[in-house]
Order: C-alpha cells, then structure tokens, then sequence
C-alpha cells in the first residue's frame, strides 16, 4: 500500500496533472479579477489564491519533486543540472509560504518635513477593543482584541467570525453584509424622518448633504437649518407644501430648465425654486428634489462616484444581546473607533489597514517630481529625498523607481505622490526571509536552465547529436512545402470638388527641399522633443492611414496646411473605416466613400453630425466596434483641426520657462513675454510665409531660408536646454524617411517564399545552381536581419529608451527575436531561415495595421529601469524562439499531409529535422521566459 502511494506521488503523471491544474486556477483568477483596479481581488483571493486547496497543489508539488529527486537520483554527477531545477522549484514554494505566512506590506505617506514611523497594512481588518466593570487595583481594564484579517467582496457572502471574552463572558463577532463603494446616504421609510438633499460645492468639488427636518448643519462654516428657524443660517423651510427660504446674504439663482435668473435678497423670506442654482454667500448650491421621509444609513455609490471607502454591518453578541453596528473605511484608511453598548459592555470596533509601527522612523526633507518639457501632468521620474533615523544614528537616502531603501528587514518602493507634490507615498514590504528564500530559488532556476542548454547530459545536447544524424542522412535527399501569399490594392476616385481644392494645393505646395528644411525645425509635442518631420508624419499616418498626399509627403503636406488652412478644411483626408456604413449613413456620404474632408463632419448651420454619438460612446465603460469608430474619427478630425488652427505648431520656446514650456504663434497672446520676443514670435511666420509666396513668384527661396534660420536660432538660444543634438535629429529624420520596419516586411515575405520555392525545385531538381539560389537567398536574408538590428539600434538611439516600450515595440522586438533564433537554428536546416523570414514578414505587417500606433513616444517613469529593461527584453525575446515553434509544427503538419508512398522517407527525414529543432526552439523560449 505505501509503495503504491508512493508511487502516485513520486510519477511524472502527478507532476504533469499538477501543472495544469495549477495552470487552470491561476487562469481563472486572472479572468475573475477583469475590473478590478489593483489585482489580486479580494474575490480571487478568498475563492483561489489563499483557498486551503491552492495551497496544498504547492504542497504536493514538494512532496512531487522530492520524490522525483530519489526516484531518478538526480544526485548523481550527470544530473546535476535537473537536480538544480528541481532544487530552485522546492526553494520557490517555500519562499512563497515564508511570504504568505510571515511577511507583510502596506502604505507610508509622508508630507514634506514630516516624520513618520508607522504604516498601514495592504489588507484590511477589524479592530475592536471592550471595556467593562472588570478592575484590578482599581482601574477598569480593557480588552484590545487581536485585529482580524478579512477579505471581502460584494459577490462574496460574508461568512466571517471569531470570538472573544471579557471576564469570563463570551462576546462573539460576525460580518453579516458587505456594502462596496459605500456612502451615508437616505433610505426612504414613510415612518422616518423629513429629509431635504443638498448638493454644494463650497471647496470646489461636488457634495450631497441631507437636511434633517428641524435641524441645523454646518457646510463649509456656512450654516443651512431645515424648518429650524436660525440667525446668520440660510434657512429652508416646507409648510403647506411650499417651499421657501430666508438668507443673511444676498444672491442669485439661475432655474436649469429654462435658464431663467432671479435674485434673491437678504433677510428676505422668498420662494425657494427646486432644482435651481443659488449663489449666495461663496458658494453654490442645489436643491434637487422635494423633501423625503426616511433613515439616514449606509448605501451603495453609484458606479461613476469614487467613495474611496467601504462598510461592513458588524453583528456582535454577548449572553442573550445581539446589536449590529455599521463601520466606514476599507484599505489605506485607519478610521477612529465606533462605540456599541450590548450586554452591559462597551465594545469599539473599526474597520480598515492595520497600523504598523517601524523600528526606525523616516523624514521626507523633499520630494522632487521632474516632468517632461512643457507639460504639467506627464512626469519623467520623481523621488523621495528622506532621511531615516534609528537608534544608532542617521542617514539620508534617495528613493526613486527601481532604486529602494532596505533597511531594518523593510524595504520602501517609491509608489505615489500627493497632487501638490509636497508628499509621497511609499509601498512598504517587511519579507526578508521569504525574500532572500525566492532569490536563492530563482538564482539556482537560472543556473539549471542555462545547464540543460550547454551541459553534455542534457536532452537539449541530445537533440543536437540527433539532428546531426538526420543532416547526415538527408545529403541525398531533399525536400519543401510550398507556400505563397497574394495581396490586392484598391483604388478611390474623389468629388469634382474636392479635385478642385487639390490642384490648388498641389499648385501652391512648396519644393521637397523647403519642405525638408521646414521639417528639421524641433517641436514640443506632448512633452517629446522632435523634428516636425517625425510630428508630420505621425499627423499624415494618424488621419489619413497613408504616408503621403497625392505625390506631397508628410512635410509638404503639413507646410501646407499650416499655410494654407482654410483649403484643407474641405480636402477629404480623414480616413475612415471600410467597414462601418452607418457612419457613412450619418455624415450623409456615398457607401464608396473612403476618405472624408473635416467640413464633411458638420450641417449646414455648422453643428457637428457626431458629437452626440461621440459623447454616447465616451460615457460607456465598454463600448462597442460602432461606437469606438465614431471616437477614432473624433480624434482624427481633433487632431486635424489643432493642426489646422496652427496652435499645435509649438516650435517657440518660453524664454526663462523653468518647465521648458514652448509655444506656438497663436497661443502668443495668452503667454507673457518680453516685448522682442513677442514681436519675433507673432512677425516671424507671416515672414516666412512672404518668403514662401515669394518663391513661388520669383523662384527666390532667400527670404524663406532665413526665416527658417532665425527661428532655428532662437530655438538654440531659448530652448538649448531640451534642444536635442543635431545627430539625433538627423538620425530621426532618417529613420522617418526611411521607414524600415514598413519596408522590410516585404523583403522578408518576398525572399522567403522565393526561397522556399527554390527549396521545392531543388527536391525534383537536385542541381549545384538551386543550392547557389539558395545561399543567395540565405545572404540576402542575412543582410536583412543586419539592417533591421540597426533599424532597431537607431529607433533605441532616437527615442531614449530600449525598443520595446510600447505594443507597436514589442512586436518588432519580437519579429526581430524570432528571426535571431531562425537564423541560428537555420545553420542546420535552410527550410527553418526560409519560414521562419516568412514570420517575420507576417509579424512586421501586423505591426504595422492600423491599431499599433509606430509613434516613439515618451516613456512612463515606471518603465524607466535598466533592470526591467533586462527583464521585458528577455521575456519579449522568448515570444521569438515560441514563434518559430508555431511556424515549424504547422510546417510539419503540412508535410504530413503532403507525404505519399513515393517519398515517404524524404518526408519522414524533413519532419524529424523539423521537429527537432522545434523541441530545441520550445526549450530556448521556456528557459528565457
């Protein structure tokens, strides 16, 4: 019976079971936490995470591993390298129960010249203390009980409870109900109390208040009394059905459904006007609806109102005494206490994070938030600048992004700052063993992994011996699959109108040089210092899908428009999707229609045809394919139209600015500048403009060229602090022109279908000159793969930060890896370059469909790490060798189906190679994931 135990426990089938079963439930807590702000919810983890059942999967899982170790003896010399895998597993879980079980996290917020030396929990519980008659030596003493940790959620029935005594009497707690997103709030009852609602805004934010009848509040040190008559109160009263009121100042009010204004006169008592805006003394207020009967309890917000608190109905019971108290908070709050008397005690209970108290404590001397150029809200990194004091001294330390403070078994992250940024809010992790545990568990992971890639005992080393075999065996024998692709091209034909407008345009459009010479100006957009060429690009392949204009490129284009605005109003250039009729239906456009010009979007009374259909999309949480059509057509027509106005030419830097703001000539009259720079900025682009028709009049371009020369100069002289280097700029101009990543897909499809198609020849046909065709192949492959390293070097070089930042990054990134490993794998099979050029082919053509936006952009300060740069780039990477995987099982599905009788053994030759390497692949990308 023990061996047959031993047995189940010790099998690799166990192993394998428990691999998916773990799988399984950490899949379906991933879809049960959609939603939720800060996953893990607390739904997923009561029902999966911290169940007793997903615990015991790890637990057998150690028992599995060791296990195997004895079975397999892995102790031996050879194995060396599994035992070490195994080893690193075994240290994982334990690291993970140390961490479960021992550790603990949560907040600190600090304000600037503040000292703090507590922190609250990530969880949340309730606290409770009782007091009593009991007394020693006198004193009445109190009874703290332990906090209790609760997890709960509203699809979750409350089933929590402990208890407790005081001098010998037995008190019993239970959570009977669960209110997220919870307010105080009025709920109606015919036999409560008169009730009037009050919506003010008296600090500048939105407040509901109840009015209790014959009562007096204080909003914002101003006083209001419901039918309770009080001097220097704005007093409501409701007699006879009327409602009226009486003020110490005097005001106005405008009624919403007509906007008819009255005013309203101190020490006067006058009707008062429901839903109506009073303004009277500072503040605003609104009174919505006729008074109401009710109780004044705990109530669920609304979905678009943010409480940022929750409740919990806490039953406690001591002898034959049952009440129920109603408690306020949730995570990141520490609430004071609410009282209850039940059975002859006092018993105070909150609900909330536990206080942590720290062995040191830590002084914010100052916060430093740094934000990209000209923007307000887009910051490039902050810090805490702190010092900690301790028993044996202090010190100060910096703690920003990636870079913490580990002191005393704690260990501070920089998380969040205060609005005003004159605080900051550490995340705080006290996990030292369960820490260091998991790090020695994946350090050993590593080692392992890399050992099963280069020690001689490996599977791996034995999937290279036997593909060597089948090298060897096909010298005489050669096969290929073939595979080809089409593509189609469509053409559009425009109104007799709109002809019009672009021969205008088209006659008046400036040299490619002039355009060029215009398109190295730099430009401030959205705190991203570039080229206008890189923001003409963008503008011309976010509006119109294309990266020209009827033989004009993107320079020309947007010189164009920034000249000449009134005529591109009416140039159809917004793209729109094939796909959606009903738009078209809307804007009252032919179905054929595929581009549309911005007046196409408004009546004749100049009312927009779609902001009410914008405004209905907007306001929904998940809106559907038609809606978020008519919220990308919004942002295209937004963006033309800022392009148009010319305010989002900011090429004018702020002399002085300390946020490195620059500007564009017509936000001038909103900025304050010196009197020169003012004259320069509002006289240089009508200048430039004369120098542009003088060209075209006279063929003089000198007027023109120093305009562009002055505005560069005081791009340098005003703005040398966020002015980019020339080289960078060329290189981005370059980059811009150029366009690999869009070219290379071709080039890759193309050479590797014509590769594989000389790979079939040479199977029927086996001459010296298809092994020449495809070597030829192979090199033009290689040169490739060169190209798009520095492609992707340059786009590193351009923007800042490793290329693989965003969606559009990380599936060139990818495509990239995948034909690195092709291209290593393939010095042993010709077939793998060849298919593996054709994935890199499809993956770079979806990089490059209209929902991957290509724009370099700035990066988000979290991202801002040389170790996660490491990090995301090995595990995209990994995507690559998985890629190449899926590419050579559908390969050899493929032979299977093409294998006959005939040459059944070339087949079976092919998809040993194949499958080889494929194994080989897999194991590359599961050790770098």
């Amino acid at each position: 019976m023990q061996k047959k135990i031993a047995a189940f426990l010790f099998s690799t089938r166990l192993t394998a079971f428990l691999f998916l079963l773990f799988a399984v439930a950490m899949g379906v807590g991933t879809f049960m936490d959609q939603g939720y702000p800060k996953p893990p919810s607390p739904y997923a983890r009561e029902l999966i995470f911290n169940a007793w059942w997903f615990e015991a999967i790890m637990v057998f899982f150690v028992i599995n591993f060791l296990g195997n170790i004895a079975r397999f003896r892995l102790y031996k010399k050879e194995k060396w390298a599994t035992l070490t895998l195994h080893l690193s597993f075994i240290l994982i879980i334990m690291g993970a129960f140390i961490t479960r079980y021992i550790g603990f996290e949560g907040v600190m917020h600090i304000r600037e010249g503040a000292t703090e030396r507590t922190f609250l929990s990530d969880q949340t519980y309730i606290s409770s203390y009782i007091d009593g008659d009991y007394q020693v030596n006198g004193v009445l003493m109190r009874r703290n009980v332990p906090a209790k940790l609760v997890r709960l959620s509203e699809r979750l029935t409350p089933d929590t409870q402990w208890s407790t005594d005081y001098n010998g009497k037995v008190v019993d707690f239970s959570v009977v109900d669960y209110i997220e997103n919870a307010k105080e709030g009025l709920v109606e009852d015919p036999q409560g109390d008169l009730y009037l609602k009050l919506v003010e805004s008296g600090d500048g934010t939105r407040h509901e208040h109840y009015l209790k009848a014959g009562s007096v509040a204080n909003i914002h040190n101003l006083l209001y009394s419901f039918n309770q008559p009080t001097p220097g109160a704005i007093n409501i009263e409701f007699t006879e059905g009327q409602y009226f009121i009486e003020s110490p100042f005097a005001g106005d009010y405008m009624r919403m459904a007509d906007q008819q204004k009255g005013s309203v006169e101190a020490q006067v008592k006058a009707t008062l006007e429901l839903r109506s805006l009073y303004q009277i003394g500072g503040t605003a207020f609104v009174i919505p609806e006729p008074a109401l009967r009710g109780t004044m309890d705990l109530v669920k917000a609304n979905d678009s109102e943010s409480t940022g608190n929750d409740a919990v109905i806490v039953q406690v019971a001591t002898g034959d005494k049952t009440e129920r108290i109603a408690l306020l908070g949730g995570k990141g709050l520490s609430p004071a206490p609410k009282v209850l008397e039940v059975g002859g005690l006092s018993i105070g209970l909150s609900y909330g994070s536990k206080v942590y108290e720290l062995p040191f404590s830590i002084t914010l001397n100052d916060f430093i938030a740094e934000k990209y150029p000209g923007t307000e809200k887009a910051y490039s990194s902050f810090k805490s600048k702190v010092t900690v004091n301790d028993e044996t001294g202090f010190f100060d330390y910096d703690i920003f992004m990636n870079h913490i403070l580990d002191h005393g078994g704690y260990r501070f992250f920089q998380a969040s700052f205060d609005p005003d940024e004159r605080g900051t809010v550490l995340s705080v992790n006290h996990d030292w063993w369960g820490t260091y545990t998991t790090y020695l568990g994946y350090f050993l992971l590593y080692i392992g992994l890399m050992a099963i890639l280069f020690d001689r005992h490996t599977r791996f080393k034995d999937l290279e011996k036997m593909l060597d075999k089948v090298k060897r065996k096909k010298k005489a024998l050669m096969f290929l699959p073939l595979v080809f692709l089409f593509t189609g091209m469509g053409a559009q034909n425009l109104p007799m109108s709109s002809q019009k407008a672009d021969s205008i345009v088209l006659a008046n459009a400036v040299n490619k040089a002039q355009a060029e010479a215009f398109g190295r100006l730099i430009l401030q957009d959205n705190g991203r210092m570039k080229p206008v060429n890189t923001f003409s690009s963008e503008l011309l392949r976010k509006i119109s899908g294309k990266d020209q204009y009827k033989g004009l490129n993107p320079d020309q284009v947007f010189l164009s428009m920034t000249e000449f605005p009134m005529m591109w109003y009416g140039i159809p250039i917004l793209k729109l999707d094939w796909r959606n009729d009903s738009i078209k239906k809307i804007l009252g456009v032919q179905p054929e229609t595929k581009q549309i010009a911005l007046i196409d979007l408004f009546d004749q009374r100049g009312n927009s045809k779609i902001d009410s259909y914008v405004a209905d999309a907007s306001a929904k949480t998940n809106p559907n394919q038609f809606e978020k059509d008519f919220i990308k057509l919004y942002e295209k027509s937004y963006v033309l139209n800022e392009a148009l106005g010319g305010g989002i030419l900011k090429i004018f830097p702020i002399p002085g600015s300390v946020e490195n703001k620059w500007i564009s000539y017509q936000e001038l009259s909103a900025t304050a500048l010196k009197s020169e720079d003012s004259l320069f900025i509002r006289n240089i682009m009508p200048i430039y403009f004369q120098g542009l028709r003088e060209y075209r009049q006279t063929g003089d371009e000198s007027i023109a060229n120093q305009a562009l020369e002055a505005i560069e100069r005081y791009q340098q002289t005003f703005g040398a602090a966020v002015y980019p280097a020339q080289s960078k700029v060329s290189a981005e101009i370059a980059y811009n022109r150029i366009d690999p990543f869009n070219k290379l897909y071709r080039y890759f499809g193309l050479f590797g279908v014509l590769m594989l198609v000389v790979i079939m020849i040479q199977i029927f046909s086996p001459r010296s000159f298809w092994n020449y065709a495809v070597n030829l192949f192979k090199g033009l492959i290689w040169l490739l793969f060169i190209g798009m390293t520095l492609a992707l070097a340059g786009r590193w070089y351009i923007s800042g930060h490793a290329p693989w930042s965003d969606a559009y990054e990380s599936v060139i990134y990818v495509s990239w890896a995948t034909l690195f490993f092709g291209l290593a794998f393939g010095r042993k099979s010709d077939l793998t370059i060849a298919s593996t050029a054709f994935v890199t082919s499809m993956l770079l053509w979806v990089a490059h469909l209209s929902w991957l936006d290509p724009q370099i952009a700035n990066l988000q300060p979290v991202l801002d790490s040389y170790w996660l740069m490491i990090h995301v780039a090995v595990i995209v990477a990994s995507y690559g060798p998985f890629t190449l995987g899926l590419i050579l099982g559908s390969v050899v599905l493929l032979l299977m189906c093409l294998g006959t009788k005939q040459n059944r053994e070339k087949i079976m030759l092919n998809i040993n190679e194949l499958t080889i390497i494929n194994e080989m692949s897999l194991t590359v990308g599961l050790v770098m994931l």
